[in-house]
């Protein structure tokens, strides 16, 4: 894996991050409506993680400054991948952003306000061309001082946090990063766990991004064995635990 380190200017205001993996067919779309929102001192920091296909070629197709491309030498997975993007990036606020959505005009802005008095913002998303969002509750206001029953949904699997809405301030990430190694999906709840255990999360009703669903996309879809829901719910223990350690020792 190779690293950027995060040595540029404190004048880096917003740094998005993105892991990529086969985006070849999509990617092109979200970087322009990213880059669209972004000042001329931001970032987008990409970690692709060895896609096979054209996506790198895409992404250097842009030649923008702004866009800072790291290549990994084998696919690690996309929380990794994240991850990685997140220890290279240099922004006081970091956007968390999938690769094959659309962001609608105003999100920076929006995000950046939630972001004055919470150290993590969530945002709820609509659906690229119309059509029905998942079943899950979409995120309203009143959940900001709901910390109990926010941690109870996520355990239960109702609240829908989702990575590709969310951002959070610079001086949460020694509380976000390193994410647990045991984690191999759902880094956006454990972002979310420690954002609600620290009693800093704002939920911003008004949608932030298109959602593009199709077959390729990275996010578990369907239905699961009662066996990887146990796993899954142990999991999201873990991590409840070791998000309460981190913040103590803050």
């Amino acid at each position: 894996m190779t690293s950027i380190p995060p040595s540029v200017p404190s004048a880096t205001r917003v740094s998005v991050c993105m892991a990529s993996y086969r985006g070849a067919s999509f990617i092109a779309d979200q970087i322009r409506s990213i880059l669209d929102q972004l000042d001329a001192a931001d970032e987008l920091v990409i970690y692709d993680d060895a896609s096979p296909d054209d996506t790198v070629d895409v992404i250097n197709g842009f030649k923008d400054p702004r866009i800072r491309l790291i290549r990994g030498v084998s696919n690690v997975g996309y929380v990794r991948a994240f991850e990685a993007a997140i220890g290279a990036s240099r922004g006081s606020f970091i956007f968390l952003s999938d690769q094959d959505d659309v962001w609608i005009p105003g999100r920076v802005a929006l995000m950046l306000d939630g972001l004055r008095n919470a150290a993590v913002v969530a945002t709820n998303f609509a659906m690229l061309g119309g059509g029905p969002r998942p079943w899950i509750p979409p995120l309203t206001g009143k959940m900001d001082g709901r910390r109990m029953a926010n941690l109870v949904g996520i355990m239960v699997g109702y609240r829908a946090y989702y990575g590709c809405g969310m951002a959070f301030r610079r001086d949460f990430v020694d509380v976000v990063t390193p994410i647990p190694s045991y984690v191999r999906e759902s880094h956006d709840l454990w972002i979310a766990i420690c954002g609600n255990l620290a009693q800093s999360i704002a939920h911003l009703e008004t949608p932030s991004l298109l959602r593009r669903l199709h077959e390729q996309n990275e996010t578990p879809a369907g239905f699961r064995s009662l066996r990887r829901i146990a796993a899954a719910r142990f999991m999201l223990a873990r991590l409840v635990l070791e998000a309460s350690r981190r913040l103590r020792g803050r």
